[in-house]
């Protein structure tokens, strides 16, 4: 029971340090890297979409278990500690809110523009 215990503190965390993130990569002193970084790691976080689909045996989950934590990890060690420190005072200072079902269709919508973009140069190259 204990390690489960340790496992739902992980999540917790790194929940809350997405939350983190996405205030932070909109502080003017965030550092323009770390800002791009924050913005990919929080896009693929949220994403209902993964780079691999994860009904595929054990790859699936994988990614949600490397990646994401790999992103934060690389994004919290470029952020300056002011910065994190004023989004982490915001993230525990916020209400629980509603989940946004419109940065969730946005999301969704720019994995369907690339899929998109990325079929129909994909035909391109086929038809030579």
């Amino acid at each position: 029971m204990l390690p489960r215990l340790g496992l739902v503190a992980w999540a917790r965390r790194l929940k809350r340090d997405i939350a983190v993130l996405a205030i932070a990569l909109r502080d003017p002193q965030t550092p323009l890297v770390a800002r791009l970084l924050a913005a990919l790691v929080v896009a693929y976080a949220l994403s209902p979409i993964d780079l691999i689909p994860d009904f595929i045996p054990v790859l699936g989950l994988l990614d949600d278990l490397i990646l994401v934590p790999a992103g934060l990890w690389l994004v919290l060690r470029l952020m300056p500690d002011e910065v994190l420190a004023r989004a982490r005072d915001q993230v525990d200072d916020a209400r629980p809110r509603k989940r946004n079902w419109i940065a969730g269709a946005v999301i969704v919508c720019l994995w369907l523009a690339l899929a998109i973009w990325a079929g129909r140069h994909l035909l391109l190259l086929l038809r030579g």
